[in-house]
């Protein structure tokens, strides 16, 4: 199988030293379950991850969930897991958690969150099936265990925007999710800030929901080669319009993964223009 062509993975596949390459979580490198405790690592991404990472400049996960969570999905029974990437960097909470070498830094979580917390329950109390996940430095309700997933989260959108706002925090939409977080910081501004770190002279980012769009911008916007890669669904098409490559989910990611490190060292891997 041949890459296909586009400037940014010329540009990659020409110099993968000088590449970062971003992935989301959720959706991208696992599938979307009903309950996201359940979300573990497509079973193919430790090892083609750990087969990239020595290639390029950087691999970094840019995710809503905390890194610790994300360490702890990615573990593989009787394989290799996240941690074992060499030189891997997770930026959870939308960057404002950092995962590397083995340490976690992070700021204090937001006293907003109390009201949250307190309150949220009572917006979900007549929608069966809407459930509450607490990520420490965020929390987010869930529809999709409803019986009528999209209803419901309609019904959530105002009642939570008012509660965001009064907790001073933002909303994050997602796949059958509303995400109440601190604001000021995005994937997009996360990633920026870890190009211009790692002085990255092209960028990849890969995706599939809409807190993705801000991780394109700022591949758009780098002032570098860069590619956008949507993990692809029925849910979420606002990426796929946005994206220079669609794959079918994560088992496309990994395949595509797979074939960018088949192919870097070697232009004749990039398929015709």
């Amino acid at each position: 199988m041949t890459l296909p062509a586009h400037a940014g993975l010329d540009a990659i596949v020409a110099d993968p030293v000088g590449a970062v390459i971003g992935l989301d979580y959720d959706g991208t490198l696992s599938a979307i379950v009903p309950d996201p405790a359940a979300a573990r690592v497509h079973p193919g991404v430790p090892g083609v991850l750990a087969a990239l990472a020595p290639l390029v400049r950087a691999v970094v996960i840019v995710t809503g969930r905390p890194p610790r969570t994300a360490l702890a999905l990615g573990e593989i029974s009787g394989g290799p897991s996240l941690a074992d990437v060499p030189g891997l960097v997770i930026l959870g909470h939308y960057g404002l958690e950092r995962w590397e070498d083995g340490r976690l830094t992070a700021p204090p979580p937001p006293p907003g969150l109390d009201l949250v917390r307190a309150r949220l329950p009572e917006l979900t109390a007549g929608l069966g099936g809407a459930w509450i996940e607490d990520k420490d430095r965020a929390v987010a309700v869930h529809t999709r265990r409803c019986a009528d997933p999209a209803g419901a989260l309609e019904a959530l959108r105002g009642p939570v925007a008012a509660l965001a706002a009064e907790a001073g925090l933002a909303v994050e939409p997602g796949r059958m999710v509303l995400e109440l977080r601190p604001a000021g910081m995005d994937k997009g501004r996360a990633l920026s800030a870890f190009l211009a770190e790692r002085d990255a002279r092209s960028v990849m980012f890969v995706g599939d929901d809409l807190g993705d769009l801000a991780a394109f911008d700022a591949v758009e916007s780098a002032g570098i080669p860069g590619v956008r890669v949507c993990s692809g669904s029925a849910e979420v098409t606002a990426l796929a319009e946005r994206a220079d490559v669609v794959v079918d989910g994560p088992d496309g990611v990994v395949a595509f993964l797979g074939d960018l490190v088949a192919g870097l060292g070697k232009p004749s891997a990039i398929g015709p223009a």
